[in-house]
């Protein structure tokens, strides 16, 4: 399975802000230590914030900020909300699958794709970031 891009970043803001401390760094500074386009970042972040997340503070002293909801957040479960519940292969749409009817792919397809929504379920943001991980972000971040 593979990620949308917009999952990825959601995983990696996430990650970046979980190890930031008292810092509060901006969207435009998290964009450039990924090396990432800020108006991608904006709309993740965007996104993020609507979910409590993280909360996000304008003009002098603003910043991204990881809420505890978001520190605590399962992967799973994130991955869920940006991936959606969609299924992997398209069987339906301008040339529908003409085993539609009786395939038995689909189904195992999505039991393969809930099955690797559930082995991300009990790992929360706090788990992935750290060591070695943490360490590795906050000196990816003090590049920039």
């Amino acid at each position: 399975m593979r990620l949308l891009r917009s999952t990825d970043l959601a995983l990696r803001f996430l990650m970046r802000l979980a190890v930031a401390g008292e810092t509060t760094p901006t969207t435009r500074e998290v964009a450039a230590s990924m090396e990432v386009p800020y108006t991608h970042a904006a709309k993740v972040v965007a996104e993020l914030q609507h979910l409590g997340l993280l909360e996000a503070r304008r003009g002098r002293g603003g910043g991204l900020s990881l809420t505890e909801k978001g520190r605590k957040a399962s992967v799973g479960g994130l991955v869920r909300t940006f991936e959606g519940e969609g299924d992997v292969v398209e069987c339906e749409g301008a040339t529908p699958c003409p085993l539609n009817a009786a395939c038995r792919l689909r189904g195992a397809l999505r039991r393969a794709q809930e099955a690797f929504f559930a082995s991300l379920d009990p790992i929360k943001i706090e788990d992935i970031v750290a060591d070695p991980t943490g360490p590795v972000l906050l000196g990816i971040s003090r590049r920039v």
